[in-house]
């Protein structure tokens, strides 16, 4: 079983357990990400069935499956990332990968307004995470907190207020967008 068919078996799960104990949900997080860099030239297209296959097929499926049990006016918010804005260099796939939600959340709220349903897109910024130090060099840690305008990285109690904020009645009115949560680093 691949790694992707193990996350669509346990997302089937879920969604089978919500219907029976809930019914209906008003918010989905459809959070996926993964990234190895391959510049171009030696990007091999398993390098890209399996970073589209996670982070845009993945999404998609995740959004589609969880869309019958969706109360009407509720709120889908998918990860996307700053590097989709910014073209880091050996990343080119996982940007696009992460621009294709900006695309699916056009196109969604357009099907999904007579349903009220908002679909939006958190694009975080490099976040301090155990995740992350097990994966990015010192180095490259220096190298995104200069990119950064306050000069450190973000937290996931910042990530996570933007969230509440896109999946709460606050945010009535934000439909379609990408809300960069980056410390500015999009910006310049």
């Amino acid at each position: 079983m691949t790694y992707l068919s193990q996350v669509q078996d346990r997302l089937n799960r879920r969604l089978f357990k919500v219907k029976r104990e809930k019914g209906k949900i008003d918010v989905l997080y459809a959070s996926a990400g993964w990234g190895v860099a391959a510049p171009l030239g030696e990007i091999t297209e398993q390098h890209f069935d399996a970073i589209f296959g996670l982070n845009a097929r993945g999404t998609l499926f995740t959004v589609q499956k969880a869309l019958p049990l969706f109360n009407d006016g509720g709120s889908i918010i998918m990860t996307g990332s700053v590097a989709s804005v910014k073209g880091f260099p050996g990343f080119g796939v996982y940007s696009a990968s992460k621009a294709a939600l900006r695309s699916f959340a056009r196109t969604w709220l357009n099907e999904l307004k007579g349903r009220n349903i908002r679909v939006n897109v958190l694009g975080p910024g490099p976040i301090a995470t155990p995740m992350q130090d097990e994966v990015i060099t010192k180095e490259a840690k220096e190298m995104f907190e200069s990119l950064i305008p306050r000069g450190k990285m973000g937290q996931p109690e910042e990530i996570a207020g933007a969230a509440l904020f896109l999946a709460s009645d606050d945010s009535s009115f934000v439909n379609g967008v990408e809300l960069n949560v980056d410390g500015g680093m999009s910006a310049i």
